[in-house]
């Protein structure tokens, strides 16, 4: 759909005072209101007056000049991420480190659409309780990335990009076939000749054009969490991602992107570009495949900015910091674990203490 077809998203942040208390209203996870969080009073949030549109990528590369889409901006003064949120924000949910008011001017291109929480605080803290108990041998400080000043509700941004794409490729397709060997064996000191069917290929050279349409291939557009651990997050539903609203950023935070278009739409092409490889396979048929080279044509190629939501969190231990993050939609927890040397030596002792009891048992029972 054509940039001018429908209105663009906002880009002016916004408050939404509650209208019994005064106090901020908050997105609800899993409803379409916000809520207050002081008087519980409620407010439905207005049905979208545009649709998600995808976005020619030159017009993504050009990065019109937006303004914040939240009130307040944050700089991490450990690892550099930049956080924005309607609420005044002490220490990085990723790092843990202060975080300072954020006065840069960069340019970025507005979110398109956000894929709204529907797993609440209680919710997470509960996954988050689960995963942690069946950590053996973690630290105590492990339980500690569940207090609310650690453990936020926070929109990562992703790209997503569509491409039609035609690919000419060059190739072998291998077919089996069977041949009759003979060898020898020794069997009771004599030599005996038998036969067994090998099998073996030919090879013959292919050629020839696939094509397919990719849609939302999603890319991670921050480098503040472990790619690994963003990428098992998944799968997000994207099918329920809606037009950006300041709503469903009301009480939460958003991490801005510094992975740009440019660089989102190449590791894009190299996810199709996997994909495309095992299409020229399918059309090569035969028993075996070798793909030798593939040329393939972009077109139609469009974008767009997506927040997608996390719970996230982070601790100190040893020195180091230990991220934890949930998938917002799902439930799902992925984190980094550290093991407690004292505990891991109580059980070493513990063990050595139980054997050396059932060794003297023994000795002093085991023969009468």
């Amino acid at each position: 759909m054509s940039d001018t077809a429908v209105p663009p998203p906002p880009t002016s942040p916004r408050e939404f005072p509650c209208g019994a208390c005064g106090a901020r209203l908050e997105y609800s996870a899993g409803a379409r209101q916000m809520r207050c969080p002081y008087c519980g009073s409620e407010e439905k949030i207005p049905e979208a007056t545009r649709t998600v549109r995808e976005h020619a990528v030159e017009t993504l590369f050009a990065r019109k000049p937006a303004a914040q889409v939240a009130g307040h901006r944050f700089v991490c003064q450990g690892c550099g991420a930049h956080i924005q949120g309607d609420h005044l924000a002490q220490t990085c949910q990723f790092c843990t480190a202060p975080l300072v008011t954020d006065d840069s001017a960069d340019v970025q291109v507005p979110p398109e659409a956000v894929l709204p929480f529907t797993v609440e605080r209680r919710a997470a803290h509960d996954a988050l309780g689960t995963w942690t108990n069946s950590r053996w041998f973690a630290p105590n400080s492990l339980k500690k990335v569940n207090e609310a000043e650690r453990f936020k509700s926070t929109y990562l941004p992703h790209w997503t990009f569509d491409a039609q794409t035609v690919s000419d490729y060059k190739g072998q397709r291998g077919e089996y076939y069977w041949v009759t060997e003979t060898y020898t064996v020794q069997e009771n000191g004599k030599s005996v000749t038998k036969t067994r069917q090998v099998r073996k290929t030919r090879w013959y050279p292919a050629r020839g054009r696939v094509s397919r349409f990719f849609d939302d291939v999603l890319v991670n557009g921050t480098t503040q969490v472990a790619p690994e651990k963003v990428d098992a997050l998944k799968p997000w539903p994207l099918d329920k991602a809606r037009p950006y609203a300041h709503e469903y950023l009301a009480g939460h935070e958003a991490l801005r992107y510094d992975v740009e278009p440019e660089q989102g739409l190449q590791t894009a092409k190299q996810t199709m570009a996997r994909t495309i490889e095992q299409d020229c396979k399918r059309d090569i048929g035969g028993d075996e495949q070798r793909v030798t080279s593939v040329d393939t044509a972009y077109s139609q190629v469009t974008g767009k900015l997506l927040l997608v939501p996390v719970w996230a969190g982070a601790y100190l231990h040893g020195g180091k910091t230990w991220q934890i993050v949930i998938n917002g939609c799902t439930g799902e927890v992925q984190g980094e674990r550290p093991y407690s040397a004292a505990k891991i030596t109580a059980a070493v002792l513990a063990a050595i203490v139980l054997i050396a009891l059932v060794v003297f048992l023994f000795m002093q029972y085991g023969g009468g």
